[in-house]
């Protein structure tokens, strides 16, 4: 057969063709499709272009730019995801694949409820109280960094803080961040830095990605390892909007593993305008200390007790012995009225002493017990008494007692 006579279609008819039959398919113009997103694209035309694929197959899926500015979170290779739209051939290529016009993540409800479920257990237990936090060290030598050894946080650290404090040593542990062995990984990393007091801080970090990469710093046993370390450690996860457990737990919270570097030491260069700057502040302080000083010093030097002291004195001698003569006055004039007073005491003394009376011709009766005789009835014949006179004593004895009729005792 001669092949001018065989009816051939040209490839563009056969793809129009096959694009025409899978356009007539309702099915396949409104559909949901569940997937793991593959070779991801964000073209600086705003397209999104990415493989959507499970265990067993792959199909090719495009988003164009109006349908991409509304998706509200940031997609990325490896993140689960449910997408709607619809089948299509694409003529040139011959290939048929998805137009999405939507995009949703897949799984993220069930994994936020858990995250919510651990994130009020441990808060209750309080593994998030202010108080058990440590505080940072203020000029830590070694700094214990656990991340990827191949992600952009540890360049990002190892920059920062090598710019900012080149004296601090950077101690990497390397661990895996996502996946199944990351928790353990994680875990041996942090027992590793407290079992060996290898650095003095500790960043525990990585960069951004899906809920789903970040879970491991999600774990309730991760967490527990932060709270019980005896090492500071300062939570990096992910970007500035990403919250793990580990942020609550752990003793500060960086929003980026940068920010982490800058938290964990301080800056050289401030450090250095922060000295000269107390330096000039400590400077100016003691010239004006000393200029007051002076100017005190220059006050009590013009004082008249150093400049002429000899008059001074004279003064101050002179006030001496004025004192001194007020003081004999006054001395004197107490004298004088302290025997005046004693002399009138003594006169009265003499005026009422029993003595005087004595003198006058009168006598003092005692009885055997030196007790003054006051009435007749106190002796009876025969009784002992002592007479006492004013130059002397005499003893002598009752031979009679006349007591006084009482008549005449009532009328004296």
């Amino acid at each position: 057969m001669e092949n001018n006579t065989i009816r051939a279609l040209t490839v563009s008819q056969v793809n129009t063709y096959m694009k025409m039959v899978t356009d007539a398919q309702g099915p396949l113009q409104s559909l949901w499709v569940r997937g793991e997103l593959s070779n991801f694209v964000n073209h600086r035309s705003g397209h999104f272009y990415f493989t959507v694929k499970d265990a067993e197959s792959a199909l090719k899926a495009v988003m164009f730019r109006t349908d991409a500015m509304k998706v509200k979170f940031r997609p990325e290779s490896g993140m689960k995801v449910l997408l709607h739209g619809r089948i299509s051939v694409f003529t040139r290529d011959g290939v048929y694949q998805l137009y999405a016009d939507e995009m949703q993540p897949d799984g993220e409800g069930a994994l936020a409820l858990a995250f919510e479920q651990l994130k009020r257990k441990l808060e209750a237990e309080g593994l998030f109280a202010p108080e058990r936090k440590r505080p940072l060290p203020s000029f830590p030598e070694r700094i214990g960094v656990i991340t990827s050894p191949t992600g952009a946080a540890v360049r990002d650290i190892i920059n920062i803080t090598g710019r900012r404090c080149p004296s601090a040593k950077v101690i990497l542990f390397p661990a895996l961040v996502q996946g199944d062995g990351a928790v353990p990984s994680l875990i041996r990393a942090l027992r590793y830095f407290n079992a060996y007091h290898a650095c003095d801080v500790i960043i525990l970090g990585r960069g951004g990605g899906s809920l789903e990469d970040l879970w491991a710093f999600n774990d309730e046993a991760l967490a527990r390892e932060i709270a019980a370390s005896d090492i500071p450690v300062i939570s990096a996860v992910g970007h500035e909007t990403d919250f793990t457990i580990s942020d609550f737990v752990a003793d500060r919270r960086a929003p980026t593993p940068s920010a982490a570097a800058e938290l964990a030491v301080p800056d050289r260069a401030e450090l250095l305008n922060g000295l000269a700057q107390d330096r000039d502040r400590l400077t100016a302080a003691l010239r004006r200390t000393v200029g007051l000083k002076r100017e005190k010093l220059n006050g009590l030097a013009s004082r008249r007790v150093l400049v002429s002291y000899k008059n001074v004195l004279d003064d101050r001698r002179m006030a001496v012995a004025d004192a001194g003569i007020r003081l004999e006055k006054a001395m004197n004039g107490l004298l004088d009225r302290t025997k005046s007073a004693f002399g009138k005491e003594a006169s009265l003394l003499e005026a009422y002493s029993p003595l005087k009376v004595l003198s006058r011709g009168y006598s003092v009766a005692f009885d055997g017990e030196g007790k003054v005789l006051k009435s007749a009835s106190g002796v009876k014949k025969g009784d002992r008494f002592l007479l006492r006179l004013s130059d002397g004593e005499i003893g002598a004895s009752v031979d009679t007692v006349k007591p006084k009729a009482r008549k005449e005792t009532e009328r004296e």
